[in-house]
């Protein structure tokens, strides 16, 4: 049911149900500009980003569903949601720590992908509203889920500036020595979600890193950190995600389009810097990326099929783009990628914000 009592039309009556034990719900930040997101603590999926276009038109700009049962059975299990205990690929599904060979689950061709099928986007965080413009969210991992050790207790915070940013605060600790690559896979469309959603090939995107790491079919890096000069892959200034992506370039034709790890470009480890820039020309809608983390996956939503979504909205393939902060990928399996381990008595933490504004 459409609920006009916010923007994004959502209804808490549709997220309610126990799933695992535990009650879902629909969540809502709204700042002081009018702008909202909406998210259920099922998988943190968000489910609604309402900000203006350079008419002040608001419109919702991540993909999402409109019910908990859609959510849970989305034909994208990772649509907007929170990834671990590690976003992306350990190659081969396995890796070693201390000599000990941890199997885990093959969900993508040979490898692990996001913390396997019951990773956290499959589990029901216990969440609470912290104010009008922010929320917590909780989850405690236990040792062994998914096949990898350690309890891992985690703390996430959804805020919503009232400059229309989205911040993600994450924070986790563990008990045995484990593996933690947090993530968020939002899938931002900044035309607005519509039947059908247009396609992203004409957003324009800046990426500030000189380098990325080059994948092989399995979409496994191959373990080189080769520079974006003279490549499709170089969005150093700004180029339309179109204008290359059919290009006959190995690295293309492996991803289907861009499904790649940029190695950003940090004079100082772990500090929160620019990451990309995505305008959509049409309605002057621009998301700026900042992150503590050394990488960001871009993703053009190259393997969706045109499912539906909230309120009837459909999502054809490359109708969204994802900006995923990372560590690298297979990084488990790659001794000279930015280590993921985390020991006991160390805290794990990252900070992302995705910014909306306008550009006229």
């Amino acid at each position: 049911m459409i609920n006009t009592t916010y923007l994004c039309g959502l209804d808490k009556a549709d997220f309610q149900k126990t799933v695992d034990g535990k009650q879902t719900d629909l969540f809502i930040l709204k700042n002081k500009k009018g702008s909202e997101l909406a998210f259920t603590n099922y998988g943190g999926a968000v489910l609604a980003m309402m900000v203006p276009d350079k008419n002040g038109e608001y419109a919702n700009v991540i993909q999402g569903h409109d019910s908990i049962d859609h959510v849970i059975n989305s034909p994208e299990g990772y649509l907007s949601v929170l990834i671990g205990r590690y976003g992306n690929r350990i190659g081969g599904a396995k890796f070693e720590l201390d000599g000990k060979e941890y199997p885990l689950a093959v969900n993508n061709g040979p490898n692990n992908l996001h913390g396997g099928p019951t990773g956290f986007h499959k589990r029901v965080w216990d969440a609470e509203l912290t104010g009008p413009q922010s929320a917590k969210l909780h989850y405690l991992s236990a040792d062994g889920e998914e096949g990898f050790p350690g309890n891992l207790d985690i703390t996430v915070t959804y805020t919503l500036s009232d400059e229309d940013e989205f911040i993600i605060d994450y924070i986790a600790t563990t008990d045995k020595k484990t593996l933690v690559n947090l993530t968020h896979h939002a899938f931002f469309s900044l035309s607005g979600l519509a039947t059908p959603t247009p396609s992203i090939e004409n957003n324009i995107v800046t990426i500030n890193a000189d380098y990325y790491t080059p994948i092989d079919e399995y979409s496994i890096p191959t373990g080189e950190i080769a520079p974006v000069a003279g490549t499709p892959m170089d969005f150093r200034t700004p180029h339309t995600i179109g204008c290359r992506i059919n290009d006959k370039f190995q690295q293309l034709e492996f991803g289907t389009g861009y499904d790649h790890n940029y190695v950003l470009n940090k004079h100082e480890q772990d500090a929160l810097t620019f990451a990309a820039k995505c305008v959509e020309p049409i309605s002057g809608r621009v998301l700026e990326m900042y992150t503590t983390e050394p990488g960001v996956q871009v993703y053009t939503a190259n393997w969706h099929t045109g499912f539906a979504g909230w309120h009837g909205a459909t999502f054809p393939a490359r109708s969204a783009i994802c900006f995923e902060a990372q560590h690298f990928p297979d990084t488990p399996n790659k001794g000279h990628f930015p280590s993921c381990v985390l020991k006991p008595g160390e805290t794990y933490k990252q900070v992302t914000i995705y910014k909306f504004g306008v550009e006229k």
